[in-house]
């Protein structure tokens, strides 16, 4: 298993370098006021690449910091309902005793 891994390592490497070589060229990138930015197109598509995967990641942050908060509370709930439920099985085993 280690070595196809490895083996699909390898091709997808060669595959994303053979996409950078061919695309060397120079683009303009143009911002407000008139700023623009010349750069070789492999580090546009990297810098999109970048910022898409920082915004994926701090979007599903949010939503691990949540989940962590509800299976806290949900834990606490389920040891709040078990001490209940031992605190009601002793009642009742006092109850029964006592009446026999």
């Amino acid at each position: 298993m280690r070595i196809v891994m490895w083996i699909l390592r390898l091709a997808l490497f060669f595959v994303l370098f053979g996409f950078a070589v061919k695309n060397d060229q120079i683009v303009s990138l143009h911002f407000f006021f008139g700023n623009e930015w010349k750069m070789s197109l492999v580090f546009v598509i990297l810098a999109a690449f970048a910022a898409g995967s920082v915004l994926g990641v701090t979007a599903t942050f949010a939503s691990l910091l949540r989940n962590r908060r509800e299976i806290g509370r949900l834990r606490r709930d389920v040891a709040r309902a078990e001490r209940e439920s031992r605190a009601a099985v002793r009642t009742a085993d006092v109850v029964v005793s006592k009446a026999d």
